[in-house]
């Protein structure tokens, strides 16, 4: 990969999944700047401490769906208020154990969602993300 990213927020409460997930991110030369979200509101107000201080937000976003407090589905509608201009270089994907195929239609569905992927994060799956959502 010729660019890095200047960061990636992976949105999950689970941190065994969020730690395995960081470490192939940096091992695929992705980005250096892993930041981590246990749920959709601590993620959500990471996003909006990034926008008042005027700094970038991380180009890719791994979301969770099932999560205690707000989930991904709630995140989205919340992260649908923030201002336009500080997303536009934001890719979310949403990254789930579901199975159900409603799930993977209801995401694809938010204009604000550019895949939907099974966990867990391998090499292949990083790349093949990368150059689908960010290139």
């Amino acid at each position: 990969m010729e660019k890095k990213l200047s960061s990636v927020l992976l949105i999950d409460d689970d941190r065994e999944t969020n730690f395995f997930h960081k470490i192939i991110l940096k091992k695929c030369g992705v980005t250096e700047n892993v930041l981590t979200a246990l749920n959709g509101e601590e993620g959500l107000s990471l996003l909006k401490t990034k926008i008042e201080k005027g700094e970038l937000l991380p180009e890719l976003l791994f979301l969770d769906i099932n999560m205690p407090g707000m989930n991904g589905w709630e995140f989205l509608e919340e992260y649908a208020k923030l201002d336009d201009a500080a997303k536009t270089n934001v890719a979310i994907v949403m990254l789930s154990a579901s199975i159900n195929p409603d799930d993977e239609r209801r995401a694809l569905s938010n204009k604000h969602v550019r895949k939907f992927c099974q966990k867990n994060l391998s090499d292949e799956a990083v790349f093949e993300i990368i150059d689908e959502c960010l290139t």
